[in-house]
């Protein structure tokens, strides 16, 4: 099922939820019920419930757009590194050139092709990719240049290795969820408590109260779906992508 259904979905639900739970409480007032009467204190309360809720729901917001963007910085460190292993490596002769870089071509196919859809899936590395990875390392590490010329290039070509690997552990790091159950919770039921305290204020079935009470339930909605599609740095329709590995290696 398509992500955006699923929000179109959760948004039309929480608004069908309030506006039907609102049309079944106007029944069920009299006549001698003055909207007027709600006590001040209970509009002070839900106005405090909502500032509450609007502060956690933006830091959470923020925390897992963060995370996202810190995830293509890795993937753009990371494509970038290996991006340099294999122009640098120009300096080495043709045989240890061609090694070098189709190892790096190996290794940025495998990257593409089969390690993202697992990490994608199961929020972890393969053992494949590290190996492919390790033998890039030895590649470039056991080498032992002939001249100067070649020895120049050996300290950067080993620190762009060790660049790539750095970045690699932090993308098998940032795979899996970025907030951890109890967040969700509290999201959950503030946001289940926000929408809540609307009746608290004695809404009628008027087309403007109507109109406010849908509208911000799919708000809510909303958000909480935006904090879940950001909440997979690697994963879901908003996500960071291979993009950067395809635009430095096209024959990937």
């Amino acid at each position: 099922m398509s992500q955006w259904l699923v929000l179109t979905l959760a948004m039309a639900a929480a608004c069908g939820v309030v506006l039907t739970i609102t049309v079944l409480k106007e029944r069920r007032i009299t006549e001698d019920d003055d909207p007027s009467e709600t006590p001040d204190v209970i509009e002070y309360l839900t106005m405090m419930v909502g500032v509450v809720y609007a502060i956690v729901l933006g830091l959470a917001i923020a925390g897992v757009w963060e995370a996202r963007s810190a995830a293509e910085d890795t993937v753009r460190t990371e494509a970038q590194a290996l991006h340099e292993v294999s122009a640098r490596a120009r300096a080495y002769p043709a045989p240890v050139r061609d090694r070098i870089r189709a190892d790096v071509d190996a290794y940025v196919s495998h990257v593409v092709h089969k390690e993202w859809p697992v990490m994608a899936e199961q929020g972890a590395l393969t053992g494949r990719g590290t190996e492919l990875l390790t033998k890039v390392r030895a590649d470039v590490t056991d080498y032992r240049p002939r001249n100067d010329f070649e020895g120049q290039s050996y300290q950067p070509l080993v620190d762009q290795v060790a660049v790539a690997d750095g970045a690699r552990t932090a993308r098998g790091n940032a795979a899996e969820s970025t907030l951890p159950g109890v967040v969700w919770f509290g999201l959950i039921i503030g946001g289940a408590i926000s929408i809540g305290v609307m009746f608290t204020l004695q809404i009628r079935r008027s087309g403007r109260e109507l109109l406010m009470a849908g509208l911000f339930s799919a708000l809510i909605a909303f958000l909480l779906f935006l904090v879940w599609d950001f909440d997979a740095p690697f994963s879901r329709s908003i996500s960071a992508t291979v993009a950067p590995f395809l635009d430095l290696f096209p024959q990937a």
